[in-house]
């Protein structure tokens, strides 16, 4: 269904009033805003002249005793008045009027009906998107055309909308008027010409225009991804080779294996589990023989019949291949086999499989083992994903956790960021399959039976970069993993929260 018909004219211009009632409702707000911080600048400007008439003669300043009372009374009454004057929310009645009205707001389907809508009117009347940009459509007003622009950010927005259609089409032509207008030096606060170039390379590929695709994947290469990429598939490629950064005897001497009972958790108090410290910071534990075999062999069995694997057309090579790596940093998509819906896929060269709780009790009782080691609310953690690596399987280098420029990563989940990753090796692997952190330089081989666990975010709920991990080929065996992703929803009372990065 179109936008059209759940968004009719009428509606449409109750919207208008709606939005012009906020932006009234803003402006009283902003005042109130300027009014207070007029106040405290007025604060603040006589304190600043009466302390530096204060501090040149501080013993002559206090001699006389009105200037001692009024200090007194400074400190104890009108600085905690101040106090009160800066805690005073004015946003009250701003955000309640928003949250009544959101009520009415279109949603993201509304959204995307009207960019296909935009994009169908395009087609019928043969519309070019300079024009539809600057909306000189025909027998439009030159002061209506004057309100009706499209910004960079709203063009690319359009071409995202055509992209996740599998629409190439749409794709290429909105892609390259936000490239236009980003070369015309217009100012985009959300997207840079590399991303759209990364889009553009890949819609004209998908369109069979190979030179062109190389193209625009040449002057992608121009802006520096080229370099990036290098360094870091270097830095990797060294790390499964076991030619890794060293720790230093200091950095060593912090690496501890411990019995370790979880806070004296009941489970582990008589039967404490074996953690080992593999890396200081970011801090990284192994926990020994943690599952058994019968459990993962369980999980193989349940998985082996859902194994999938991801293909994507790669711009750069113009192969139909295995999604195991782009140039760019914007991530392929995938079918999900639990969800039924589009997901992302890091790079992935291997065959995964989602199991949830309900299906069998030995991936409950997985579930468990992991929420009572680690501490932390598993209820909200995606399911368990099992993942195979055959000769070659590789995961190249990506972030567990949604980045600032992906604000929505998981909002279909209504869970949050993913906090934690709990990884479980459930065979032991000849040559190759580790997992390197190719940031820090560390290096993790699998063990069967052993989980490995860290956390992707720091306390304060920022992304903890330095965990920017892959999993290396394997080059002589099979490899079997679980991997559960926890997320931050539920774990407010688990993870003592902090006021930033270091806390």
């Amino acid at each position: 269904v179109s936008v059209i018909s759940v968004f009719f004219t009428g509606h449409m211009t109750d919207l208008l009033f709606t939005e012009k009632d906020l932006v009234t409702s803003l402006k009283d707000y902003i005042r109130a805003e300027e009014s207070k911080l007029e106040q405290i600048k007025k604060w603040a400007d006589k304190l600043d002249v009466l302390s530096a008439a204060a501090t040149q003669d501080p013993e002559g300043f206090l001699g006389h005793p009105v200037n001692a009372f009024k200090l007194m009374k400074r400190l104890n009454t009108e600085w905690g008045e101040l106090e009160s004057l800066v805690l005073t929310d004015v946003s009250d009645v701003f955000i309640s009027n928003l949250t009544i009205q959101r009520q009415y707001f279109p949603n993201d389907d509304d959204q995307t009906g009207a960019a296909k809508a935009l994009m169908r009117l395009q087609d019928t009347y043969q519309l070019d998107t300079n024009a539809i940009s600057t909306g000189e459509l025909p027998g439009s007003s030159s002061t209506s055309s004057a309100w009706s622009t499209l910004t960079v950010d709203d063009c690319y927005d359009l071409g995202k909308v055509a992209y996740s259609e599998a629409d190439y089409y749409h794709t290429e032509l909105w892609m390259a008027q936000a490239l236009r207008q980003l070369d015309q030096g217009e100012p985009s606060r959300a997207v840079d010409a590399a991303t759209v170039l990364d889009y553009l390379s890949y819609s004209v590929y998908q369109q069979g225009e190979l030179e062109r695709a190389l193209e625009f994947t040449k002057r992608l290469l121009d802006l520096g991804y080229k370099d990036d990429y290098l360094t870091e598939r270097k830095k990797y490629e060294q790390l499964c080779r076991g030619q890794g950064i060293k720790l230093t005897p200091r950095r060593q001497s912090r690496l501890f294996c411990r019995y370790y009972d979880n806070n004296r958790h009941p489970r582990y108090v008589i039967g404490p589990v074996k953690q080992e410290d593999e890396w200081d910071s970011p801090h990284i534990v192994r926990y020994h023989n943690i599952v058994s075999e019968k459990d993962m062999e369980k999980v193989k069995e349940l998985a082996k019949p859902r194994l999938r694997r991801a293909t994507i057309s790669n711009p750069v090579t113009g192969v139909l291949e295995t999604a195991h790596y782009r140039i760019s940093k914007r991530r392929a998509t995938v079918h999900d086999p639990q969800t039924g819906k589009l997901t992302t896929a890091h790079y992935r060269v291997s065959k995964s499989a989602w199991l949830g709780a309900y299906e069998h009790p030995v991936v409950d009782k997985i579930n468990q083992l992991i929420e009572d080691v680690t501490g932390l609310n598993v209820k909200t953690a995606e399911d368990l994903q099992v993942a195979n690596y055959g000769l070659g399987g590789q995961y190249e280098p990506h972030f567990d956790f949604g980045r600032k420029d992906e604000p929505d990563a998981f909002e279909e989940l209504g869970t949050g960021n993913r906090i934690a990753t709990w990884l479980l090796y459930m065979t032991d692997v000849q040559a190759g399959g580790a997992t390197v952190f190719t940031d820090i330089g560390a290096a993790v081989k699998p063990k069967k039976g052993t989980a490995v666990f860290w956390y992707n975010l720091y306390p304060s709920g920022e992304g903890d970069y330095r965990t920017r991990h892959a999993a290396c080929p394997v080059l002589l065996g099979n490899k079997w993993v679980s991997n559960k992703w926890i997320h931050e929803r539920g774990q407010e009372f688990r993870r003592r929260c902090g006021l930033n990065e270091t806390d």
